[in-house]
């Protein structure tokens, strides 16, 4: 099922008529806390979604950086990076992303290189532009907001810093250089899709909230790509997409679940982004005006939830639309045991 519209996504036309396999399933967490629980007891719960994610399946598994909100626990990335690494064997982790207006590119070269050293071709660098808190919060990070050509300059010095050992360098990521940790910018308009493109890297956009420039944030990423770049890491586009999923064993109870998001997004609107994760409830938009419920519809465009065919099915439409090289799915539940169900149902479902 798709949450506040379905169909194919205007704009995009992608290898029409062709047939294309199932692209990779990853995972975007953003280590949740619920109502009642604490940020250990989410932290917890991430690290057995991790292994639940490599169990079956999953390409990667990602954390992203926010700051200043009780329902997230995940602002010290690089550290949960290295923990959920630590607490499996085989899947991809990484950053999706680190906001690098908050950080020195190079301190975050040298601690994702040090990862990088623990975890050999485990580790993976997604990077975005916005500070991921509110201004005030920024301010405290003594970094602030960063534009465009300061994003695309603070990358081209972590590629120096990442890539190959350069012995004429004055300063040097260590542990760091050499390890030619993966890159992927990310983003939600053509701006973060210009910038991967200059690159000629990797494009990740967060189409899981912020579906209203998609069709033309791939379309300037494909039309603009230039492998040729002194930065690129790949020989032609890749994209990837983000979509809200919830599975469960009937589409009543995955319908339920996903009032949680609804809810987390509709309170979002009203000001109240620090609340943890409420409880599932069988009305969401009770209380909301319209215009509110529309909003939140809006947002979620990019949503699928129901058992794992409905699920399946919706996601396989939304690749063939988008021409997804991998989809990141991105699952809230209040009960965590929810979400990991979710996770497993999902992937077992998309390998058959």
């Amino acid at each position: 099922m798709t949450v506040g519209g379905g169909g194919a996504i205007r704009g995009v036309v992608y290898n029409e008529g062709m047939s294309r396999s199932r692209p990779p399933l990853s995972v975007l967490d953003l280590v949740p806390v619920s109502a009642g629980s604490t940020a250990a007891e989410a932290i917890a719960a991430t690290v057995e979604a991790a292994r639940a994610a490599e169990t079956s399946g999953y390409k990667r598994f990602w954390v992203a950086e926010h700051h200043n909100t009780l329902n997230i626990a995940s602002s010290a990335t690089t550290v949960l990076m290295g923990h959920i690494a630590g607490a499996t064997s085989t899947i991809r982790v990484g950053s999706g992303g680190i906001m690098l207006p908050n950080h020195a590119p190079l301190r975050v070269a040298e601690d994702v290189g040090t990862l990088a050293t623990i975890y050999p071709d485990r580790i993976d660098l997604g990077l975005g532009r916005a500070p991921g808190t509110d201004p005030s919060t920024a301010r405290e990070l003594r970094r602030g907001a960063s534009d465009v050509v300061d994003f695309a300059a603070d990358i081209r010095d972590l590629v120096r810093y990442l890539g190959p050992v350069r012995p004429e360098a004055k300063i040097v990521a260590y542990p760091g250089q050499g390890t030619n940790v993966p890159m992927y910018v990310l983003g939600s308009t053509t701006a973060g899709a210009s910038v991967a493109a200059v690159l000629g890297m990797p494009f990740a956009i967060a189409s899981h909230f912020a579906p209203h420039q998609l069709a033309e944030a791939l379309e300037v990423y494909r039309d603009s790509f230039n492998a040729d770049a002194p930065t690129a890491t790949i020989a032609e586009p890749h994209v990837m997409v983000a979509a809200n999923v919830l599975v469960a064993d009937t589409a009543e109870r995955a319908r339920r679940e996903f009032s949680v998001i609804q809810q987390m997004f509709l309170s979002l609107g009203r000001g109240g982004a620090r609340k943890p994760l409420p409880q599932p409830v069988d009305h969401p938009e009770a209380g909301a005006t319209m215009l509110e419920w529309q909003r939140v519809q809006t947002m979620l465009r990019c949503s699928f939830h129901g058992t794992a065919d409905d699920v399946t099915a919706g996601l396989d439409q939304f690749a063939a639309d988008t021409g997804a090289d991998e989809i990141i799915t991105v699952t809230y539940s209040h009960d965590p045991s929810v979400r990991i169900d979710s996770i497993r149902r999902l992937g077992e479902a998309w390998l058959t």
